[in-house]
C-alpha cells in the first residue's frame, strides 16, 4: 500500500492522484472463473509507477446480466482507498448496441465521495474507431480518447491516446497491455497503464481512471 497523504482541497480519498502521472490497473485472477468459464465479479488493483497500491475497486454486478450481456453488461464499480474508506464509485448502465452514428454505445458516470458527481465518459459510435469523450460535472466536454482501428488489436499493447477537445494535442494515453498468450486465453485478466499529466486536475484523473474500467 502507499502510504496515506495529507488532506488537501481536493475530494476525499482522492489525495494520492495529485502525485501521480501515472497508474497501473491489474485485474485479479478469480480462480472459480478459470476453472468454471463462469463470469465473476472483477476485481482490481490500482498502484502508482512505484508499484504501491492505492486503491482497490471492486464490481458490482448481477449474475444474470453478467452471463447474459458479457461485456454490455451494467455494473457499480466502488474503489477503496488504504484505508479501506469507499472513495470512487463508478455507475456504468446497460450498453445501447443500436448502429446510428448519433448513438451512445456506453457511459460511465463517476462520483467522488460516492454521491457525488464529478464526470461523465461517453463512448461514441464510429465505423472505425473506439472513440469517447470526457466530460465535467456540469456534462461539459473537456478530453476526448482515442483507441486503434480493430485490425491493430492482436498480440500487442492496444493504445488509446487522450486528446485536447480539437484532437490536435496528444495529452497521454491508456493502454491496454498484452499480458502474454497464456494469460490472455486462460485468465480473461486485463492489464492497463495511464499516463497522464502530473499536474492534471485531480478530479479528471478519476475519471480517466473511470474511462478505464469503461474501456
Amino acid at each position: 500500500w502507499m502510504p496515506a497523504l495529507e488532506p488537501t482541497n481536493c475530494p476525499p480519498g482522492l489525495e494520492s492522484l495529485t502525485q501521480v502521472n501515472q497508474l497501473l490497473v491489474c485485474q485479479n485472477i478469480e480462480v472459480l472463473e478459470v476453472f468454471t468459464c463462469l463470469e465473476t465479479n472483477n476485481k482490481y488493483e490500482v498502484m502508482n509507477n512505484q508499484g504501491q497500491r492505492i486503491y482497490f475497486a471492486d464490481e458490482k454486478s448481477n449474475w444474470f446480466l453478467r452471463h447474459l450481456c458479457g461485456p454490455l453488461r451494467p455494473f457499480t464499480m466502488t474503489i477503496y482507498d488504504t484505508v479501506g474508506r469507499d472513495v470512487i464509485t463508478l455507475h456504468r448502465p446497460l450498453r445501447c448496441c443500436c448502429c446510428s452514428q448519433k448513438c451512445c454505445w456506453g457511459k460511465l458516470k463517476v462520483e467522488a465521495p460516492p454521491g457525488t458527481t464529478i464526470g461523465y465518459v461517453y463512448q461514441y459510435w464510429h465505423p472505425f474507431l473506439p472513440k469517447f469523450k470526457i466530460k465535467n460535472e456540469n456534462k461539459e466536454d473537456i478530453m476526448k480518447i482515442r483507441g486503434p482501428s480493430l485490425r491493430c488489436r492482436c498480440f500487442r499493447n492496444i493504445d488509446f491516446n487522450l486528446l485536447s477537445l480539437d484532437e490536435e494535442m496528444v495529452i497521454g494515453k491508456i493502454s491496454k497491455q498484452w499480458a502474454g498468450f497464456v494469460r490472455e486465453m486462460f485468465t480473461g485478466t486485463s492489464r492497463f497503464r495511464i499516463q497522464l499529466p502530473f499536474d492534471l486536475d485531480v478530479k479528471t484523473k478519476a475519471v480517466l481512471l473511470g474511462a478505464c474500467f469503461l474501456i
